[in-house]
């Protein structure tokens, strides 16, 4: 198999407040991608950084009596910190407000003024009269002028996914000062988004580009009929890059976030010694972008038509996932809390197509104890002690052809992880990890451990059982690689696995003193 050439993006979360478990869903799956793939030998690098700008930021800033800088500064590091706590790395994590990120958006706006795709005119706008600033798309919220949803944001309803400007807002409210808005004048520049109808209608479609519910909603809503000029300025006072043949008006922050995956990946360019067109200059490079479903409007017409102008290579694929709620309640910042083995979880729920899920507690407690401690764990923490100090049989004893078959499972495997289909991957997994304890459980070498004439049968069945204990681990490894480290651990394994240490047996391994790894 021909080694591939990756960039895989995460959504930028927002500096507004710390993340949360609906985030965590997200970030999780792009990990779990990523591991995947570099257990496969190919050629990976993931990026993520603070989407920064807007008035949010601003409005922040302002109210704590703090320099936006430090602000900036202080909430990446605790983003970066609760990413790694919850196992999830980037090869780079940048910020939206960096130099690069300003040279390269200076830079795709002078493709997009060249090709004639920008206009500019008047329009009226929602002034919060109290705090004296035009209201951006987040500080106003009202009724969806489409469906009607009420406590909708001035930019998209997350009820239909309607996009529209704050002013089409029914029965506006400032979530400033609570007051209602009025209207007000003010020029605004536009990218002439229908200009690239027949390219997005054609590139939306195309197979595998994104999930093809992702794909019929772009295809039956906006893309069938003309598209609307996408409002990329904001006036004065706004907290982001002035555009730069236009005093006194800024860039949309969802003009400048995408540009945040390229910056990223310059930055780490310049760190690491690497080029940065091998990656965004490269026709060879796969880019996968993970996001929500809430912003796939923004980065399967708005990103790639900014792309197309820039002559800059396009996604190979868009991978969206929906809303996590707890309980049945929609995730909030307010909740966000960490809690251990949700990377199980949430990969138990994940299907690589955008449909909602919900965090049940008591599923999930459930769920952990059975699958992770009850039958995985269980194979090393009911065999280990016996054969602790000494070597694993050096050839494998026969065992019915339950490694073989798990072996022989490894492409299905892989496929359900290269098409975000974790839940199979979990299904597939825990129905080895069924049959390893019925084997263990037939041969019962507690039971052998008495009988002084069976110590050559107790190695051979905890060899067995110690073996598909380390299959299984290597196939969780990109859900679960704190467990697949510790597990490993056991054999003196310290490397990363690779996806082929699946298929081949330990050999005469000496067996270490088994730790606990999970508790129910």
């Amino acid at each position: 198999m021909a080694r591939r050439q990756l960039l895989v993006t995460n959504a930028l979360p927002y500096v507004n407040t710390d993340l949360h478990l609906g985030h965590l869903v997200e970030h999780v799956q792009t990990d779990t991608w990523v591991r995947f793939q570099r257990m496969r030998g190919n050629e990976v690098r993931s990026f993520c950084g603070d989407d920064t700008h807007g008035t949010a930021t601003m409005i922040r800033a302002r109210t704590e009596g703090r320099d936006p800088a430090a602000l900036l500064e202080e909430v990446q590091h605790a983003h970066e910190r609760d990413l790694a706590d919850f196992g999830v790395r980037y090869d780079y994590y940048g910020s939206t407000h960096s130099p690069s990120n300003r040279r390269l958006v200076n830079e795709v706006w002078a493709a997009l003024r060249a090709g004639g795709h920008v206009t500019q005119r008047e329009i009226t706008q929602l002034f919060d009269v109290k705090a004296g600033i035009f209201l951006a798309d987040r500080f106003v919220k009202g009724r969806c002028p489409r469906c009607g949803a009420p406590d909708q944001y001035g930019d998209n309803c997350e009820v239909c996914g309607a996009v529209y400007g704050p002013e089409e807002l029914v029965d506006p409210v400032s979530t400033i000062t609570g007051t209602r808005p009025e209207l007000r004048s003010a020029t605004h520049y536009f990218v002439v988004l229908e200009r690239f109808h027949d390219f997005l209608a054609e590139w939306t479609q195309a197979p595998g580009r994104m999930p093809t519910e992702t794909a019929n909603w772009l295809a039956n809503g906006f893309l069938a009929e003309p598209l609307r000029d996408w409002d990329i300025s904001r006036p004065a006072p706004y907290f982001g890059f002035e555009i730069p043949d236009a005093p006194g008006h800024y860039f949309y922050v969802w003009l400048d976030a995408p540009v945040g995956y390229m910056s990223a990946t310059w930055d780490w360019c310049q760190a690491d010694g690497g080029d940065f067109e091998h990656w965004w200059g490269n026709p060879d490079c796969e880019i996968h972008h993970f996001i929500g479903k809430d912003i796939a409007y923004f980065h399967t017409l708005f990103w790639p038509a900014m792309l197309r102008a820039w002559q800059r290579p396009l996604p190979t694929r868009v991978h969206v996932h929906g809303f996590l709620t707890v309980n049945g309640e929609k995730m909030s910042k307010r909740k966000g809390t960490f809690v251990d083995y949700l990377r199980y979880y949430f990969a138990t729920k994940l299907s690589g197509a955008p449909s909602d899920m919900d965090l049940n507690l008591d599923e999930f407690v459930a769920k952990v104890n059975a699958d992770l401690v009850g039958k995985v764990v269980n194979l090393a923490s009911r065999t280990a002690r016996f054969v602790e100090g000494q070597p694993l049989a050096a050839r494998y004893p026969d065992d019915g052809g339950l490694f073989a078959a798990g072996a022989n499972l490894g492409g299905e495997i892989a496929e359900a992880y290269e098409t975000c289909d974790t839940g199979k991957v979990t299904r597939l997994v825990m129905a080895l990890a069924d049959r390893a304890n019925e084997y263990v459980e037939a041969r019962a070498p507690w039971t052998l451990r008495k009988r002084g004439d069976a110590q050559e049968e107790l190695r051979d069945v905890c060899t067995v059982s110690l073996n598909l204990f380390h299959q299984i681990i290597v196939y969780l490894a990109p859900i679960l690689p704190r467990l697949a480290a510790d597990g490993r651990a056991l054999f003196s394994a310290t490397a990363e696995p690779s996806w082929g240490e699946a298929s081949q047996p330990l050999g005469a391994r000496e067996v270490g003193k088994f730790q606990s790894l999970m508790t129910r």
